[in-house]
């Protein structure tokens, strides 16, 4: 990426190029049963006093926007082409009438085939952030025969409008199209990176005052098969250029038990899905927050991996969030899109203003998924830098330090790290930081996945209410 390219890290997130794959752990050991055992700490809160509180910065305006479609009445508004809302507990969009039949030519095997289609398109939102970034997340089911697509439509604040962007051709399965985004997607104003929308110069002034989304629904032609959308929305943002970002202050003590598995044991397992170890940060990840949620394949569905490899849900979770034509594990929204494969689970792709979003989020017992990048000597304890990278913030120490589980690790054991905070949330927060070489590259700002149950608890949803996520 060039120093020009938009404040993004979504190619170097998905590769998460650690220097080096055999990593020293300085973290304490973990227990022999990470699922039976809860580590020191888990479930203690210390609740902020009122010095805490008065010590806490202003909050200033908002950078980040959230809208997601969801509900009956969500799924009546908009524009349908074929496409029908469905009723239950969970209530979704699926193929109605098929309002016409197309072909589809898949770049990544070559076959053409065809599909009877339906669509809707969201109402036009306004958001509350003029915005720089825009990145939209799905949750689906897509039985064999049928996909989706998902496009993006916005607004300047110019009042000129984008060309419709492709942000992902997706099934949950590999068996009748390959999961991909779309390259070489621009209008000269703005690009789609992989996964996010982007404005080229942000220091133009130049900002996506509303966007819509439009969803397509394939399947085979002549059945009755049909996806279902459940969630279908976007995060809409515009983080400030910042090398550095001040510590929050520490306002919880809590650990949460959550499993810990190591990217660098699949180390050249599966080339065809970029090869294991340091390119597996984010499916590691994901399974890891899938499984806290007490879900996972069954052993039918690992019937396809080596048996001679262990962690082979680590190898599944791979496969799945895989993208074809990034050729790698790291599509942001992918990786929540797999979550929410499995019986009622909710995952986006958003970002978080501090630390303490992410303790709101650990008080009601919901890990997070965060992207960084950062030289070795400006995370201590890592032992390796990285330009993208994906870890698990699963608690935080009586003095605030964060608890993760780092996939970065030799060994299952190694997994749970401490890291500083004033370290660990610069890194994290920041859109702009130095390479090795002293050139001036992008950082994340902030970006987090969040996977949580469809019926969460109350304090649950007050958390995720506070973070503009339901």
């Amino acid at each position: 990426m060039t120093d020009s390219a938009p404040r993004r890290t979504v190619l170097a997130a998905a590769l998460a190029a650690v220097a080096g794959t055999a990593v020293a752990s300085t973290a304490p050991a973990a227990a022999a049963d990470d699922r039976a055992r809860r580590p020191a700490g888990h479930d203690r809160d210390r609740r902020p006093t009122a010095d805490d509180r008065a010590r806490r910065p202003v909050p200033g305006p908002a950078l980040v926007d959230n809208r997601f479609w969801t509900s009956w009445t969500d799924w009546w508004t908009g524009t349908h082409a074929g496409a029908r809302p469905v009723l239950g507990r969970r209530p979704g969009l699926a193929i109605g009438t098929p309002v016409g039949v197309t072909d589809y030519a898949d770049p990544h095997t070559g076959t053409v085939s065809t599909w009877e289609y339906a669509t809707w398109t969201s109402p036009v939102h306004t958001s509350s952030v003029p915005a720089t970034e825009v990145i939209a997340s799905w949750n689906a089911q897509t039985p064999p025969g049928t996909w989706i697509q998902i496009e993006l439509r916005g607004t300047y604040t110019d009042a000129t409008a984008t060309p419709w962007y492709v942000l992902g051709r997706w099934a949950s399965g590999d068996g009748d199209i390959r999961r991909t985004s779309v390259d070489d997607q621009s209008d000269g104003r703005s690009s789609v990176w992989t996964d996010t929308f982007a404005v080229d110069d942000p220091a133009s002034g130049l900002r996506l005052a509303s966007h819509q989304l439009r969803l397509t629904l394939y399947r085979t032609p002549g059945t009755r098969l049909t996806p279902t959308v459940w969630r279908l929305g976007a995060m809409a943002s515009d983080i400030p250029d910042r090398f550095t970002v001040p510590a929050s202050t520490p306002g919880l003590a809590r650990e949460l038990a959550v499993p810990r598995y190591s990217q660098n044991t699949h180390v050249g397992q599966y080339p065809e899905y970029d090869n294991g170890g340091e390119a597996w940060c984010s499916p590691t990840s994901s399974q890891m927050i899938v499984e806290y949620w007490g879900r996972g394949p069954r052993a039918e569905d690992l019937a396809w991996v080596n048996p001679d490899f262990a962690d082979p849900q680590v190898c599944h979770a791979a496969r799945f969030t895989y993208d074809h034509q990034y050729e790698g594990c790291g599509n942001w929204p992918f990786n929540a899109a797999y979550a929410a494969t499995y019986p009622g689970m909710n995952a986006v792709v958003t970002r978080l203003s501090s630390l303490t979003d992410l303790e709101t989020l650990i008080r009601a017992g919901i890990p997070a998924i965060t992207s960084q990048s950062f030289r070795k000597e400006e995370l201590t304890g890592a032992g390796y830098g990285t330009s993208g990278h994906l870890m698990t913030v699963i608690g935080f120490t009586e003095t605030g330090d964060v608890i993760a589980n780092d996939p970065a690790s030799p060994s299952n054991e190694a997994v749970r790290r401490v890291y500083a905070r004033s370290e660990w949330e610069n890194i994290w927060l920041r859109t702009k930081r130095y390479d090795a070489n002293g050139k001036v590259r992008s950082g994340t700002g902030g970006v987090c996945y969040v996977f949580w149950p469809v019926w969460p608890t109350a304090a649950q949803r007050r958390a995720l209410r506070s973070l503009g996520l339901v």
